[in-house]
């Protein structure tokens, strides 16, 4: 789809480039801060790039302020134009004067308002004997207004057949996955795909513009490096030195990830990422081999990030936003993620995202760490940068500021001397006590653009030029948010670790990884969220050891009942495999338990799994490739994920002879007889339950009383809820086993604990209050939310 999309996109690019004639383009919001910082002088170099190529332009500043008003405030932002370095003064001062004539300013509220704007261009186009090209409307306005804004252009301002038209979209584009889908699905029934450009103004800066060129001009000697066999691992790294002050607002809403994260450091993930396209200049090709690299994503988990937030940042909320003395907020100021990329180029291979405020340096970069085996001899004072195998070998698109000051791409001597343009890139200097990542600039080959350019200059050219590669597709905007939704959703409600801002934050925004997962190196400081005293918080709980029901309890935060949780199901599986050589484990489906699964895909490696044999406690009655199947669930977040046997795996028979769950197909029956054959005296080692809200366990409910008592091993039940038959290990099974583990989380299960804690053994009420192993042992694992409320 997003091929023939984008090359309908570029035929109709092609076209409109024949085409040299008038282009208006209308500045939304002319008044703002972004169009005085940076759009209208991007629309003067524009101006000064293309006028002298057959094309005549109209520059139209659009905003709500009524027209008076706005002309004069439009006019200031105006009088900051400045021409590039090499032009006379005199005759900028010509060029400013030109480009002042060609501007104007118009109040645009309603639709009349727009009709009116329609109507001026296309008389000006007529009397100055001209045909209209085309029209650009740059969008520098709240994504809120996008949708009406879009209704009026397309019904009121579009320019004749023949003509085409361009939108410019700046971000954010949505506050999550569903957000974002809303909002391209309410600008796709308004605009073509091919008319719309999202700006991420990242993919305008120098360093970053020339990533795919570098790799496309040093194919050679990069070939054989650019993988997991040669590169330890990526950073992607964007400081400030800044806090939000000015902007609790927006970041109290969107926070460091969706600030960042989510669109700057992944698409400087993607262009790292993705597989080079044999034609770097064909904008479906790239778009379409950064979508693949999309899909290529391993999805995110809660120990994939650590989240910080520097110290004045609750009381800057307070302050703007008027809340109260006790609010703390829990927005992340800065947060780093690791990713991996489930592909043979970069299987295991780590990116590290890191972006936050207040930080000790102002500076931004793309690193490549590559491996290094070599050991030398001789001391490091006899190593030579272009021949030493044993000085660190690295590339560098270095964004700009820090050390540095501008935008660079470096290259260790010692892997090869890179091909860049020598039109647009020179060689650097050496600048001696300069150091960057830990050597000295003359250990690279270092270059840096001969002229510097403005990131939204770039990006007015190339959407001019219809260049669409620059900008984030609808698929590949979607592709993001389906990434980092899970992980948004996951810490909402994580306390982020405190830090005081600038140097003084020392080591303690440091983190490590291993096992899939990130961890701040520095242990938790005893007060983290001043003031928050009398409220339990992470740092004031570890783990807490009590009874409930008469049977063992464990509580704890969510990450640290997971983690215990696992490492006991661990523990008790090398104990069942020392003793009898195999471990029998059923386990429930549902929400859940997945933290649970992927914490066992990801951070046990001596769990034995090639003698574990892995059970259903329940199965909803769909195809087991269904979405709402727990054995795809289970697929999903654990089986893919380890080397367990085949045949260890037994899930439930819900669909045989094409047909779900009929009694006459004896799916329990058959299910039920592996049990017996293969689990000695049917009793499991280990089954985890779950409880429901209306204390249901497995698919044991309280409406449909079936397999609560009785001789049956495996039982058809029915759920209240879709899917509503199912099938599910009796009361009298899961009480065979060993040990159970009923794992009850969230606040929603608050008022259920409270009252099962309180009932006797009326597994007819509330089924869960049946399990009590015969012989074996029942623990509790219940979150503090759960527990306490």
């Amino acid at each position: 789809m997003l091929t023939v999309a984008v090359c309908l996109a570029l035929l109709g690019c092609l076209q409109a480039q024949e085409l040299r004639g008038h282009v208006s383009i209308i500045l939304l919001g002319a008044t703002g801060d972004l169009a005085k910082k940076y759009l209208w002088q991007g629309l003067f170099q524009l101006y000064l790039d293309e006028a002298g190529n057959g094309h005549h332009f109209s520059f139209h500043g659009a905003a709500l302020t009524p027209p008076q008003q706005g002309q004069e405030l439009m006019a200031k932002a105006l009088e900051t134009l400045s021409c590039p370095k090499d032009t006379m003064p005199s005759h900028c001062a010509e060029l400013k004067e030109q480009f002042l004539q060609l501007s104007q300013y118009h109040q645009l509220r309603t639709a009349e308002d727009y009709q009116a704007l329609s109507r001026h261009i296309e008389a000006h186009v007529q009397q100055e004997g001209l045909q209209e090209a085309g029209r650009i409307f740059y969008f520098s306005v709240p994504a809120f207004a996008y949708a009406d804004i879009a209704r009026h252009i397309n019904s009121s301002c579009r320019p004749a057949p023949g003509a085409w038209l361009r939108v410019v979209l700046e971000k954010p584009f949505g506050h999550d996955y569903h957000s974002a889908q809303q909002l391209a699905t309410e600008l796709g029934s308004f605009f073509q795909e091919e008319e719309m450009f999202r700006v991420d103004h990242y993919l305008g800066k120098q360093a970053v513009a020339q990533i795919l060129p570098f790799r496309d001009q040093n194919r050679q000697a990069l070939d054989g490096l650019w993988n997991r066999h040669h590169v330890e691992r990526v950073e992607i790294i964007m400081k400030e030195t800044v806090d939000a002050e000015g902007r609790t607002s927006f970041y109290e809403e969107y926070g460091v990830i969706r600030d960042t994260l989510q669109n700057h450091l992944t698409e400087l993930l993607m262009l790292i990422a993705m597989e080079l396209p044999s034609d770097i200049g064909s904008s479906a090709a790239v778009l379409e081999h950064k979508l693949q690299a999309f899909r290529a994503l391993r999805g995110l988990q809660k120990g994939s990030a650590v989240l910080g937030q520097y110290q004045t940042y609750s009381g800057q909320v307070r302050q703007e936003l008027q809340k109260p003395g006790s609010f703390h907020s829990l927005t992340p100021t800065f947060a780093g993620v690791l990713v991996h990329m489930d592909n043979l180029r970069w299987e295991g291979v780590p990116f590290i995202l890191t972006s936050g405020k207040a930080l000790d340096e102002r500076v931004g970069y793309v690193r490549i760490v590559f491996k290094n085996r070599a050991y030398c001899a001789q001391s490091e004072g006899h190593w030579a940068a272009e021949q030493s195998r044993c000085l660190p070998q690295q590339i560098v698109f270095y964004i700009g500021h820090g050390g540095l000051g501008h935008p660079a791409i470096l290259v260790s001597r010692n892997l090869f001397r890179p091909s860049l343009p020598s039109q647009s890139w020179e060689e650097v200097e050496a600048q001696p006590g300069l150091r960057l990542f830990g050597r000295p600039l003359s250990d690279y080959y270092a270059f840096r653009p001969v002229r510097e350019w403005d990131a939204y200059s770039f990006l007015l050219s190339q959407i001019f030029h219809c260049r669409k590669e620059s900008f984030i597709t609808t698929e590949n905007l979607l592709a993001s948010w389906v990434f980092w939704t899970p992980l948004l959703d996951s810490v909402a409600h994580e306390v982020p670790r405190i830090y005081p801002g600038g140097s003084e934050n020392g080591h303690l925004l440091d983190f490590e990884f291993g096992g899939g997962q990130l961890s701040f190196t520095q242990q938790p400081l005893e007060q983290l969220v001043p003031g928050l005293a009398s409220s339990p918080r992470p740092s004031d709980f570890r783990v807490l050891r009590a009874q409930y029901r008469e049977s063992p309890l464990i509580s704890a935060w969510p990450e640290e009942l997971i983690s215990k949780l696992a490492s006991d199901i661990e523990a008790t599986a090398q104990q069942a495999v020392r003793r009898f050589g195999k471990f029998h484990l059923a386990l429930s489906g549902g929400s859940s338990p997945v933290a649970l699964f992927q914490q066992l895909a990801t951070g046990h490696f001596s769990f034995p799994w090639a003698n574990t044999h892995l059970w259903l406690v329940d199965e909803r009655c769909v195809p087991l490739s269904d979405p709402d199947s727990n054995f795809q669930g289970l697929q999903a977040h654990l089986l893919q994920h380890i080397r367990v046997p085949y045949y260890n795996i037994h899930p439930m028979p819900v669909h045989l002879h094409q047909r779900l769950c009929a009694e006459e197909d004896q799916g329990a029956q058959t299910y039920a007889s592996e049990i017996s054959a293969l689990v000695a005296n049917s009793s499991f080692d280990l089954v985890l339950l779950g409880m429901g809200i209306d204390g249901h366990t497995a698919s044991l409910f309280p409406q449909s009383p079936t397999g609560l008592d009785g001789e049956q091993l495996v039982v058809l039940t029915k759920s209240p809820s879709r899917p509503h038959q199912r099938m599910s290990l009796s009361l009298p099974l899961i009480n065979r086993a060993k040990k159970v583990a009923v794992l009850v989380m969230g606040r929603t299960k608050r008022e259920i604990t409270m009252l099962v804690s309180r009932v006797g053994h009326q597994p007819k009420k509330w089924p869960i209050s049946g399990v009590l192993p015969r012989s074996g042992q029942l623990v509790w694992y219940m979150d503090y939310e759960a527990f306490l409320g």
